[in-house]
């Protein structure tokens, strides 16, 4: 049999195509998030110029104009063209401890870093294992010795005088380590089948998440004693924390709600073909899928939970942005120089939501790591 050979036409021909642009580098990255399209290419003109318009303005502001050691009288010469950095450099120690004594300042400082590490380390996954929670049974008693005193000849502080940066890592690490399991429990109680558990965590969750948290900061520090018996109290400090924990769980419990919802049933069915029980199937099978779902959120709600710790100054407790106030307004030579104070603690805080932030992607995309393609 003779072959058959087909003619293709011309105009049918795959018409050649350029080589794909490189995605990698420098001008890779470029191409991909700043100049992807017309749209993107504009507004990142647009920003650039902007930037280059005030950038040369704030640089000669906080920098070239700028007095950095504690002169006032230099500070006021500056008559707004330069920023007055001297006023950190002089009120810097109340504005990081508050009220705290001042020659027993190193204590918080050497609780603050003690802390801090602690949290490193526990965002380090080498270093997970059991003696962790030993370590941190250490560091926890170290640090209410060495803020509260009593103990090893050290005097006591009482906790009205704790302040600044250390009440508000405290506050922070505390509310967000005890809001987390409780939140995990509400969320579990509202997706319970018996009716009263259910309706009791969707009562707490609803009317938690109707108020304020000054509300809530309010009710813990003036309302709440009143209800106990005569003679008997809570210190403040621990029924604010209460008040923090309550409001960061009832927001958290709905965004693990969130991702329990998400677990398809099949899951369930399956650790139930295999005999798991209740527990077993929420600690084996389904929490861990759904809190991997909702690490953004959860994050997000760390970060929210760390911010809002601010709000306890309206009880009298001076953390970082109170004890701002407090090295500011009582000073007049100060006073006037509130933006670079505001400019300071804002830095303070940006590094720590940045971090946690970083450690948040640094997470999703571990746990996301089996759901890539190669």
């Amino acid at each position: 049999m003779a072959a058959v050979h087909s003619i293709v036409p011309a105009d049918s021909l795959i018409v050649s195509r350029p080589p794909p642009r490189k995605k990698s580098g420098i001008l890779g990255w470029l191409r991909a998030n700043l100049f992807a399209d017309w749209k993107n290419a504009l507004a990142t003109v647009l920003l650039l110029a902007g930037l280059l318009y005030l950038l040369p303005g704030f640089i000669g502001w906080a920098w070239l104009n700028a007095v950095f050691t504690p002169d006032n009288a230099a500070c006021r010469a500056l008559q707004g063209s330069g920023a007055c950095w001297g006023a950190i450099a002089e009120k810097y120690r109340v504005i990081l401890f508050g009220r705290y004594p001042f020659d027993q300042q190193w204590r918080p400082l050497t609780a603050t870093v003690l802390m801090v590490l602690m949290l490193i380390a526990s965002c380090t996954r080498p270093l997970w294992s059991k003696w962790l929670v030993l370590a941190w049974a250490i560091v926890l008693a170290a640090f209410f010795s060495l803020m509260g005193g009593g103990v090893a000849g050290l005097p006591k502080v009482a906790t009205s005088y704790w302040g600044g940066l250390p009440l508000t890592i405290m506050l922070a690490t505390f509310g967000i380590a005890a809001a987390f399991p409780l939140a995990i429990l509400i969320a579990l109680g509202r997706q319970s089948r018996l009716p009263a558990i259910r309706s009791l965590c969707a009562v707490y969750v609803e009317l938690v998440r109707g108020v304020p948290l000054i509300s809530v900061l309010f009710m813990a520090s003036f309302m709440f004693p009143l209800f106990m018996p005569r003679g008997f109290s809570v210190d403040v400090l621990m029924r604010v924390l209460a008040g923090i924990t309550l409001f960061a769980a009832a927001y958290l419990a709905e965004v693990v709600r969130a991702g329990l919802q998400a677990v398809p049933r099949g899951q369930l069915e399956a650790a139930a073909a295999i005999g798991l029980d209740y527990w077993r199937t929420q600690r084996k099978v389904v929490l861990p899928q759904a809190l991997r779902l909702v690490v953004p959120s959860i994050m997000n709600s760390f970060i929210s939970t760390f911010k809002d710790s601010s709000l306890v100054v309206i009880v009298s407790l001076y953390e970082l942005t109170g004890a701002l106030t407090l090295a500011l307004a009582g000073d007049a030579e100060w006073r006037q120089f509130y933006l670079e104070g505001y400019l300071f603690i804002a830095a303070i805080y940006w590094i720590f939501c940045y971090s946690m932030s970083r450690y948040s992607r640094w997470i999703e995309q571990h746990l996301n790591r089996g759901n890539r393609r190669a």
